[in-house]
């Protein structure tokens, strides 16, 4: 590695608890944020919490759900770049820096996405002083495009739609074959992504549940997760929050028109971020508890209602909510967002979940991203008016059916499992004991435990620099 000195930002626990960083460093991070958005110091912005230590969420409105049951949604539209993914891409690449392998100033990095993790990594390159470039599918939405490139990365697109993976895999070993100096970081694979989730969203999210008791919503645990998995980065929150409470369930979700965990099924689909036809490495199969699949039409149906103007006034008007929450949610959910919501209040229905319980799940992105998704909505499905509206949360969200469940039977837990070989040993160059190994708690403990290892590593190269 060269002599040079890298870009760094926190250390995990820093970006749990940001009160941690520095003062002064965290002082123009957050004057930067504003003035600056593209400066380095940026980095220490990455947390689920504001410059106030305030976990940024909101608790959803019985007469949006149409449940008795608190859902909470962490938003992540503060973040750099608009999503969390900033923080796995920060995570996959700083590991790789400080234990060499990755160096700034010789290799280029490709991200290979379905849109926000390439965002997130051609945001955190930039500012680490890397070269990089995205693939991405063409099908995605425009706006997702002009970010990679606004952030100074490369774009290159492949065939198809959110869930053409293989098409996405097969250009990035292209790249890797034609040049020794590209490093792939891989989202799907690398435990950078994983382990940002499992430490920080996850102890964030115990935190909230305690924050919330406080409130009197809920009684101090989180009853269950719900996650729809893109690389399964943000669904490992589950396993460190079924550590807390070992009852707590971790429910995954995919698009009904591509169940590849639910029913071995393929197909294309419109919720951007999820469903991308195969089972990640990063994925703690044996943990997860159910699979449920939402309806994509459905998501950006709903999502709408916060769109237009008449679905607002509706909301506000005729369900009684209040119009600075109405104006969050316009403001801070996007497609997966909905998928997720919509995850929440099934797994209520489905588990029988009351008042004293407590769902917990992710806006990964917000409004800005679709604005043409909704254009299109509009030219498809008219514009929502007042009636509109009111039909469509009652029929959408408060009439939210339970089909299209799938508990996490020790069979099911096997075939998920399973599929993992196709990706990954036949694909991917994992080998068989590799494999066998995940099926162990002892695994996945292990790469939890590097969590205190890289903190300490980053750590020790800070204190080297300032000599």
């Amino acid at each position: 590695m060269s002599e040079r000195r890298l870009i760094t930002g926190p250390t995990f626990e820093e970006m749990l608890h940001p009160n941690l960083i520095d003062p002064e460093i965290r002082a123009k991070a957050h004057e930067a944020k504003t003035s600056d958005p593209l400066d380095s110091i940026n980095l220490y912005n990455i947390s689920w919490r504001d410059m106030n230590n305030q976990i940024q969420y909101v608790v959803l409105p019985p007469e949006l759900t149409g449940v008795d049951t608190p859902i909470a949604v962490l938003t992540s539209v503060h973040f750099p770049s608009g999503s969390h993914k900033v923080g796995a891409t920060y995570s996959v690449l700083i590991e790789k820096e400080l234990f060499g392998d990755v160096d700034p100033w010789k290799h280029t990095l490709v991200w290979p996405s379905t849109g926000n993790y390439g965002i997130g990594g051609a945001y955190v390159a930039g500012r680490m002083g890397c070269n990089s470039l995205v693939i991405l599918p063409e099908e995605m939405s425009q706006e997702r495009f002009d970010k990679i490139e606004a952030y100074g990365a490369q774009v290159i697109k492949t065939p198809g739609c959110e869930s053409n993976v293989k098409e996405i895999y097969d250009k990035t070993h292209e790249l890797r074959a034609s040049d020794p100096d590209i490093r792939i970081m891989n989202q799907f694979e690398e435990m950078g992504n994983y382990r940002f989730h499992y430490y920080v969203t996850g102890n964030t999210i115990v935190d909230l549940a305690k924050e919330l008791a406080a409130q009197g919503i809920g009684s101090g645990k989180v009853s269950a997760f719900t996650s729809a998995m893109g690389s399964a980065g943000t669904i490992a929150a589950g396993d460190r929050i079924k550590q807390e409470w070992p009852d707590h369930k971790i429910v995954g979700l995919e698009p009904i028109q591509c169940p590849t965990l639910a029913l071995n099924g393929y197909g294309g689909h419109d919720i951007q971020g999820i469903g991308d036809k195969h089972v990640t490495w990063i994925h703690h199969v044996q943990n997860t508890d159910a699979m449920m699949c939402i309806d994509d039409v459905e998501t950006k149906l709903a999502l709408q209602i916060f769109a237009d103007e008449g679905g607002r006034q509706a909301l506000v008007e005729d369900f009684g909510i209040d119009p600075a929450l109405v104006d969050l949610f316009a403001h801070r959910f996007g497609i997966s967002s909905l998928c997720n919501i919509f995850g929440a209040i099934k797994a209520v229905k489905h588990y029988g979940f009351g008042p004293n319980d407590l769902v917990v799940t992710i806006a990964t992105d917000g409004m800005d991203r679709y604005p043409s998704v909704m254009d299109a909505m509009r030219q498809t499905y008219g514009v929502v008016d007042r009636t509109e509206a009111i039909a469509r949360v009652r029929s959408l969200y408060h009439g939210l059916r339970t089909d299209w469940i799938f508990d996490g039977s020790a069979d099911n837990r096997e075939r998920w499992h399973n599929l993992k070989y196709y990706t990954w040993v036949e694909q991917q160059g994992k080998t068989v004991d590799e494999l066998e190994a995940q099926r162990c708690d002892e695994w996945w403990e292990a790469e939890q435990a590097r969590v205190s290892e890289i903190d300490a590593k980053l750590r020790e190269y800070r204190q080297s620099q300032q000599g």
